[in-house]
């Protein structure tokens, strides 16, 4: 079955010929989501490509100065950025994210790198993240000795999608799981995911922000926890 008419990429000429396109979306932690907005606001990068499809949501905002739509891909050197402000819907999730990804074979992509969440409570070792490739992508640099997703855990949502629509194409894609905060936003977890990918493309991006924005949640989650294990008696009076 062919999706491909189901999203267009505007300029209909735009080329991504050679580009690894890195793309995450809100799930635990929303630490892909949160990835790939912190990329694009530290990376001095220019919109290339606005996404659009026939169900898309009725959000618009401006930036600098211009308008900003829903969905667009934004390119710094060989690295293009998909930003997926608002969520698809449930139901068109599937019928969207295989036709995206015809697009971008079409266009030239060569690669593609998925941020995602990864439930912090399934952790058994140190590690930060695990990763989940397809068979066509060949491991290198500092992934090579990550530790995959373990057996017959699942992925949802788009990551799953997408890994497994490329898979089926035999087309190179990663996943990289970062565990965090399946309660939360997780701006730790989108640290670590940032830190990596700028070691693996060589690119430099600063991570303080996110780790101090992690640390005023995490100082101000002790500090209810701390509230709610102290309460006072209720049964004296004065």
């Amino acid at each position: 079955m062919s999706y491909k008419s189901y999203v267009s990429i505007y300029p209909k000429n735009a080329s991504l010929k050679g580009k690894i396109l890195i793309s995450g979306f809100h799930g635990i932690g929303a630490t892909g989501y949160w990835t790939v907005k912190y990329l694009v606001q530290k990376l001095p990068v220019k919109r290339c490509c606005i996404v659009d499809y026939e169900d898309s949501a009725p959000v618009s905002t401006l930036l600098n100065g211009m308008i900003s739509t829903p969905y667009e891909i934004f390119v710094y050197e060989n690295i293009a950025i998909f930003k997926v402000d608002v969520p698809i819907q449930k139901d068109k999730e599937l019928k969207f994210y295989r036709s995206f990804a015809d697009q971008i074979i079409k266009k030239g992509v060569k690669e593609v790198f998925l941020v995602g969440g990864l439930d912090s409570t399934l952790r058994t070792d140190d590690s930060r993240y695990r990763i989940a490739a397809t068979s066509a992508y060949k491991l290198r640099g500092i992934l090579s000795e990550a530790k995959p997703l373990e057996d017959e855990h699942i992925i949802v949502g788009p990551v799953a999608i997408l890994l497994n629509y490329f898979e089926i194409k035999n087309f190179p894609a990663i996943a990289l799981l970062a565990y965090a905060s399946p309660d939360r936003v997780d701006p730790r977890a989108a640290s670590v995911a940032v830190e990596t990918l700028s070691k693996y493309y060589g690119f430099e991006v600063d991570v303080t922000p996110l780790i101090k924005g992690a640390e005023t949640i995490e100082a101000e989650l002790a500090k209810e926890t701390s509230q709610q294990e102290f309460k006072p008696p209720t049964n004296i009076y004065t």
